[in-house]
C-alpha cells in the first residue's frame, strides 16, 4: 500500500490500489486495531454508516446515547466513493471533495458554527443555506468524528499530534511530557516548523530552559489548564486556545509570583489537525479499498 506523502492521501488509482490492498489484508489482520472478520477487509464498497460503525465498534464502550458525532448531511446508506478527512469542512474542503470524486467528509469540528451543530436558528443565514445546499446538490455525507476519537485508549487526536511533532517516546502520562531541556523560543520555533504554524502566542521569557511539557490540545478550558499546572508544576503549558481572560492571565500572575512557568498557545485547528492523520491511518488499515485523502482545513485568521 503506497501513500502519497506530499498530498497526504491515498493514490487515486483505485482499481491498482484495491489490487494491492487485498493481498496486503493478512498482513493488516496482525494490526491491534483490527479485531474484525476478515471479510470487512475485503469488501469493495462501503456505506457511510458501515465505515461510522466501524470506527465506533473500536472505542471502549461503543456508541453513545448522546453525542454531536452525527451525521450533519447525507445518508447512512450512501455508497462511499471516496473520503476527505479534516479538522473543518469548510466550503473550500467541500469543493476540493467534489473534485476528488469523494462523497464522505469525516471531520473533526462542527460544520455549522455551533457545538450541537444546531442549524434552526441559521434557516434564513445565506452562508448556511449556500453551504448546505453544495452539500445536497453533491450529495456528500458529513460525519462529525470528535466524541469518539477523543474517547480512543489512547486518544486518537493525541496520538495524532506526538507524531506529528516526533515526541510519542517522551510521554509521561496524564498528558505530561518529559523532553531533553530546550530554550522556550526554540521550543516555539519547532512547534511551528512541525505543526506547519505560521506564529503562536506565548507568555514567559525567549531563554527560559523548559523540560517538563504539560500539552492540552484543542480547547479543553480554563479547569484543565490550571489544575494540570496545579498537579504536574510544568515548565510550560501547551495549548489549543483559550479565554484571554482566563488561562493567559493565570499564567502571567503565576510568573510574576515566581513561578517558572510558560504558555504556548497554538490555535485549535493547528493542535488538533494531526488528528486527521490519526484518521486517515486508521481508514488505510480498516477499509483499504476506499480512497481516503486528508485535506487540511487551514486556520480560519490570517496574521499580519
Amino acid at each position: 500500500m503506497k501513500i502519497d506523502k506530499n498530498l497526504n492521501s491515498f493514490s487515486p488509482d483505485r482499481r491498482g490500489f484495491l489490487k494491492k490492498s487485498v493481498a496486503a489484508a493478512g498482513v493488516l489482520l496482525a494490526t491491534p486495531m483490527l479485531n474484525h472478520a476478515s471479510t470487512l477487509l475485503m469488501k469493495d464498497t462501503y456505506t457511510v454508516k458501515e465505515i461510522m460503525d466501524l470506527f465506533i465498534s473500536q472505542v471502549p464502550g461503543g456508541a453513545l446515547a448522546e453525542t454531536v458525532d452525527t451525521l450533519k448531511s447525507g445518508k447512512p446508506d450512501m455508497v462511499v466513493t471516496g473520503i476527505v478527512v479534516t479538522s473543518f469542512a469548510t466550503i473550500e474542503v467541500i469543493r476540493k471533495t467534489i473534485d476528488l470524486g469523494a462523497n464522505f467528509i469525516i471531520c473533526h469540528e462542527p460544520t455549522f458554527y455551533n457545538h450541537q451543530d444546531d442549524t434552526k436558528w441559521l434557516a434564513n443565514d445565506e452562508v448556511y443555506n449556500y453551504k448546505a445546499e453544495l452539500l445536497k446538490k453533491h450529495n456528500i455525507a458529513v460525519w462529525r468524528n470528535h466524541d469518539y476519537i477523543h474517547r480512543l485508549v489512547p486518544d486518537g487526536v493525541r496520538m495524532g499530534v506526538l507524531d506529528k511533532l516526533g515526541w510519542k517516546n517522551y510521554e509521561a502520562g496524564s498528558n505530561v511530557l518529559n523532553v531533553s531541556k530546550i530554550t522556550l523560543s526554540n521550543l516555539i520555533a519547532e512547534l511551528k516548523t512541525k505543526l506547519n504554524i505560521q506564529m503562536v502566542r506565548y507568555i514567559g521569557k525567549a531563554d527560559q530552559l523548559c523540560s517538563k511539557l504539560l500539552l492540552l490540545p484543542g480547547a479543553v478550558g480554563v479547569r484543565d489548564h490550571l489544575s494540570g499546572i496545579a498537579k504536574y508544576k510544568p515548565d510550560v503549558l501547551i495549548c489549543g486556545e483559550l479565554s484571554e481572560w482566563e488561562t493567559a492571565e493565570y499564567v502571567r500572575d503565576a510568573e510574576a509570583s515566581g513561578q517558572n512557568i510558560s504558555l504556548i498557545v497554538l490555535g485549535h485547528i493547528a493542535s488538533e489537525e494531526p488528528g486527521s492523520d490519526f484518521v486517515l491511518s486508521w481508514l488505510a488499515k480498516n477499509v483499504p479499498s476506499i480512497m481516503a485523502t486528508h485535506i487540511p482545513s487551514g486556520n480560519s485568521l490570517s496574521f499580519m
